[in-house]
């Protein structure tokens, strides 16, 4: 079964930046279509970036400009870096495979921006 472990979350202040990693357990990484979505209080979870096995970027556009995600395959790891980061950007973030789930989800990592 894979894993997704989220971590690097926190309390920010707005303007703020913080860098999320999601590291998976499974030998199939690099073939993967990768996002990063985030869940407020009360919402549905919504995908605000993905990139593709060779590198292709999108963004919602929420966050276009702000976010980048990346990937590094030979440590099956992604990331997430925030920018700018605005209160409306406060969420729970999970990683997993975009647009089609395939994994079980992990737990996340809670990104809190407040002054």
């Amino acid at each position: 079964q894979v894993q997704l472990v989220e971590s690097g979350g926190g309390l920010v202040q707005p303007g703020g930046s913080l860098t999320l990693s999601c590291a998976l357990s499974t030998s199939i990484f690099s073939a993967r279509t990768m996002g990063w979505y985030h869940q407020a209080p009360g919402k549905e979870r919504e995908l605000v970036a993905r990139i593709t096995p060779g590198g292709s970027t999108n963004y919602a556009d929420s966050v276009k400009g702000r976010f980048t995600i990346s990937r590094d395959n030979a440590k099956k790891t992604v990331y997430l870096q925030m920018n700018s980061l605005k209160p409306e950007d406060t969420a729970v973030y999970y990683c997993n495979t975009a647009p089609n789930i395939y994994y079980i989800w992990g737990q996340g990592t809670q990104v809190t921006v407040s002054s």
